[in-house]
């Protein structure tokens, strides 16, 4: 079904649930993080800014060492078409360009911009828009994509490339998701509780640039509060376009396809994108993104983050710079007890533990999560495979766990591909039911990397093809040209040869001519 299909009804989406196939239901730990108001993290004396915390390319570096920047100031760049920029945190001195330890599942180093604050925090010259309502779409999307916002919900898709894409494909209904399923995270609750009027702008904006006729902020059922404060800022705002759903709480619904699933009863096909169904999806602190971007100029330069767990002393969700180690979060909410043993960047079950609290915050991390060794689960030997089912009932991409991890685990990697293995959304319910303790996320995100890496090269091997082919053609081109050539001045020796024996035969009939007159004449 296309965006242009009248089959999805715009008006009937959200008025009746229905169910995903899979899930479960987890006990959500989400009270303890909410019970103060969201607070400001100070400002540390130095930051560490990844030059890659979003989907595509990474940025290049467009400051120099020893350049003084100014809080929002462009300092990464995108060279080609997708990617994200990114922009100082604070004002400060660019200490140095180099290679740091990255907040990322990979564990790997990449390029950082390392700024020593100056303490004034002194904001570089803004370019507010108040008036959007009059401005064009493709300035609002200029204007998010020089914002540096990516899907704040974990993915970091460029934000504004995903808006322009829906354009393009004419979306009837924008989807605002607010339902955190991930036990412990609690950030976009809170955002939603306190600033409610900047997600009802950042949708209104949202809802320009794609020309899209509804929006459907969806949170889950127990978000009462939430709700109330959404309607009051939708009535403050006089839009009848944009209404509230609350969903079942059963874990993920928060995913893209699982939401889509809950709200029209359809599936984003395989291999497509909500787009085929004229629905776009976007996290509600993305659209409060937006809102800062378009009416106050203002760059994704900070975040919520819920920094929570039995480990730490004070849970609560903080409002962070990008930059700042994760160290300075933990602090602030109280420090590590004791018995802190281990921290999660993201919740427990899509979250990764990360070996140093000296890592800096990227767009992506929405939640520390710190464990003690009770909450940990200890490691259960792990036994073969019994095919109980278990994992594809709890599937909600209604994949086949147990033959995918056969596949993997035997390198058919054509097999798993085609089982769907990038249907995948690595939610972790498989790993949660299996009893053997197979560890099938983890197996499932070594066959995608896997699959990435075969992409690559096939991408660099048909790269390859092409290359000797154009130079093959090149050659075979050279070689012909220059035989053309030499044909081309044999001729010219033939016809120049011609010609001289006919000036030589010319000459010749002249001075018999000019003899036989000289012979008359005498």
């Amino acid at each position: 079904m296309s965006a242009a299909d009248p089959g999805l009804d715009p008006s009937g989406i959200g008025a009746r649930l229905h169910p995903f196939h899979g899930g479960l239901r987890v006990r959500h730990h989400k009270k303890i993080s909410c019970a103060e108001p969201v607070a400001d993290v100070p400002l540390p004396g130095h930051f560490v800014i990844p030059l890659l915390q979003h989907g595509g390319e990474t940025a290049m570096p467009c400051v120099e060492v020893g350049a003084r920047v100014l809080r929002g100031q462009r300092i990464g760049c995108i060279e080609r078409r997708f990617g994200a920029v990114v922009h100082a945190p604070t004002s400060g001195v660019v200490e140095a360009v180099e290679n740091r330890p990255m907040t990322h599942p990979s564990g790997l180093a990449g390029p950082c911009i390392v700024l020593r604050a100056d303490g004034r925090d002194e904001w570089a010259p803004l370019a507010p828009c108040p008036d959007w309502s009059t401005a064009e779409p493709d300035e609002l999307i200029r204007r998010v994509g020089e914002a540096g916002i990516v899907g704040l919900g974990g993915a970091v898709f460029p934000t504004g490339h995903k808006a322009a894409g829906g354009r393009e494909a004419r979306v009837h209904t924008l989807i605002l998701n607010g339902a955190e399923c991930e036990p412990y995270i609690s950030c976009d609750e809170m955002l939603m509780r306190e600033a409610p009027a900047r997600i009802v702008a950042g949708a209104r904006i949202l809802r320009r640039v794609l020309g899209a006729h509804r929006v459907i902020i969806a949170i889950e059922d127990v978000m009462g509060a939430v709700r109330v404060a959404l309607e009051r800022a939708i009535a403050e705002a006089g839009d009848e376009t944009i209404g509230v759903v609350q969903v079942p709480q059963v874990y993920p619904e928060g995913g893209e396809r699982q939401l889509i699933e809950v709200l029209t009863g359809l599936e984003v096909p395989s291999g497509g994108l909500p787009t085929d169904l004229g629905l776009l999806c976007q996290n509600v602190a993305t659209a409060a993104a937006v809102a800062d971007a378009v009416i106050e100029g203002k760059p994704l330069i900070e975040r919520i983050v819920t920094v929570t767990g039995p480990g730490v002393e004070r849970p609560r969700n903080l409002r962070a710079r990008i930059g700042m180690p994760l160290g300075l979060l933990v602090v602030e909410a109280g420090g590590y007890r004791a018995d802190a043993a281990r921290l999660i960047v993201g919740g427990p079950l899509m979250g990764y533990a990360v070996p140093s609290d000296e890592l800096p915050l990227v767009k992506a991390c929405n939640c520390l999560l710190v464990l003690t060794a009770d909450e940990i689960r200890p490691a259960q030997p792990e036994m073969p495979c019994i095919n109980c089912g278990e994992c594809a009932r709890v599937c909600p991409a209604r994949l086949l766990p147990q033959l995918l991890n056969r596949n993997i685990r035997a390198e058919l990697w054509d097999e798993a591909e085609s089982a769907g293995l990038g249907e995948c959304i690595e939610c972790g319910c498989c790993d949660i039911v299996c009893p053997s303790h197979i560890p099938l996320a983890a197996w499932f995100r070594h066959g995608k990397g896997q699959l990435r890496t075969r992409r690559q090269e096939r991408e660099r091997a048909e790269i390859a093809r092409a290359r000797h082919e154009a130079r093959e053609a090149r050659l075979a081109r050279e070689k012909r040209e220059k035989a053309e050539r030499r044909e081309r001045k044999k001729a010219a020796l033939r016809d120049d040869a011609e010609k001289k024996r006919r000036i030589a035969e010319a000459l010749e009939r002249a001075a018999a001519k000019r003899a036989a007159k000289d012979e008359t004449a005498s």
